[in-house]
């Protein structure tokens, strides 16, 4: 089968969306399906694997984040179609998977070109409403109806979108890569000095609730002066300095590579995002690794952790229940341990062999429906 992978995004640029499309492309190319992914990109890229479309990007707010889109609006859609049109008439692909189809303008160009069937991921969950969807609403609908099939990764992205757009949408949820995410992975001789480690992995960005971390860990150092806060993540550190304490580590962004070991280096992993969240990813990779997780009671984060099973779940922005959840892990190691084997045996339920499975299913369905 020939397969077109689309995103509206930098290529170049780490992500979850783009993450989650090169899993799925060496799946597919695993099960010997032939598979270009199509995106802007401001940096070289192996070209045997993409085709760029748009080098001028830009930097656009999407869900309290921060995303990289071509800023090629003011020609489309002389810019766009030509060239879109010219790959799918060359290219001849059995299934174009478009990835947030809503997000202009190379997802719009892909739909409204692909000579086989189109389908359509949405991972993004804005909160309880979108300014965006309710303004451009009815293009945005006129564009999506094109979709062969819809599918959402998560419960609440589905409810988010659906709100907008009403259509059937096919629950598959993000996956993780279980051979990266292991034992296997070393521990940082940095942080293996007997110290008690809490890991944050994420984006610099308001809504993920650093602030609200740091202010827990606070509390945490009162009682276990031996406890330490590893930040990973890119972003502007200067709006975090008046919280900052002894014993705080902000190791700016890290390698694929390196990224494991961080997760193996630490006792408890804790997620504090306030709101925006359609999956849990750090969570699922944190259970992968085997680490009892201390979250944020928020939609997104609830359908990847149980409550009590792999970690904790506390109330979003609540520093003292932030640190008490923590303080209860790092002093009991034996809770640590079932919590993480819990973690563990979850993770294998998302496996990307699994997911990428659950996504090709889908194709042969729409293809036979089609038929």
């Amino acid at each position: 089968m020939k397969i077109a992978i689309v995103s509206p995004f930098d290529f170049s640029a780490p992500g979850g969306v783009t993450e989650h499309i090169s899993r799925l492309r060496e799946e597919f190319m695993r099960s010997g399906h032939k598979v270009k992914i199509i995106a802007p990109s401001s940096k070289p890229v192996d070209e045997d694997k993409v085709v760029v479309v748009g080098r001028k990007l830009f930097s656009a707010s999407s869900g309290g984040s921060i995303a990289r889109v071509d800023a090629s609006f003011w020609l489309f859609p002389f810019y766009y179609y030509p060239k879109i049109k010219r790959i799918m008439k060359q290219e001849n692909f059995d299934v174009v998977h478009v990835h947030e189809p809503a997000t202009p303008l190379l997802p719009w160009a892909a739909i409204h070109t692909a000579t086989g069937i189109t389908v359509g991921t949405f991972h993004a969950y804005h909160g309880e409403s979108s300014q965006a969807y309710h303004i451009f609403g009815p293009l945005l609908s006129h564009i999506l109806c094109n979709l062969d099939g819809r599918i959402a990764v998560s419960e609440k992205a589905r409810d988010f979108v659906q709100r907008y757009f009403p259509a059937s949408y096919r629950i598959i949820p993000n996956g993780v890569d279980l051979g990266r995410f292991n034992h296997e992975a070393a521990p940082l001789p940095k942080l293996s000095d007997g110290g008690k480690n809490i890991l944050f992995v994420g984006r610099l960005e308001e809504r993920k609730g650093l602030q609200y971390l740091l202010g827990a860990y606070k509390l945490v150092k009162q009682e276990r002066p031996d406890a330490r806060l590893i930040v990973v993540g890119s972003g502007n550190t200067s709006s975090y300095q008046k919280d900052i304490s002894e014993g705080v580590l902000f190791e700016g962004y890290v390698s694929d590579a390196e990224l494991p070991r961080y997760y193996r280096s630490c006792d408890v992993f804790c997620a504090p995002s306030t709101w925006g969240e359609s999956f849990g990813m750090v969570l699922l990779e944190a259970m992968a690794m085997g680490k009892p997780v201390v979250a944020s009671d928020i939609e997104g984060y609830k359908d990847v952790l149980t409550h009590d099973k792999e970690g904790f779940l506390v109330p979003s922005k609540d520093e003292e229940s932030l640190a008490s959840s923590i303080l209860s892990l790092l002093g009991n190691e034996e809770l640590c341990s079932e919590m993480g084997r819990e973690g563990r045996n979850k993770a294998q339920r998302y496996s990307w062999t699994k997911v990428a499975h659950m996504v090709m299913d889908y194709y042969l369905e729409l293809i036979e429906s089609k038929r």
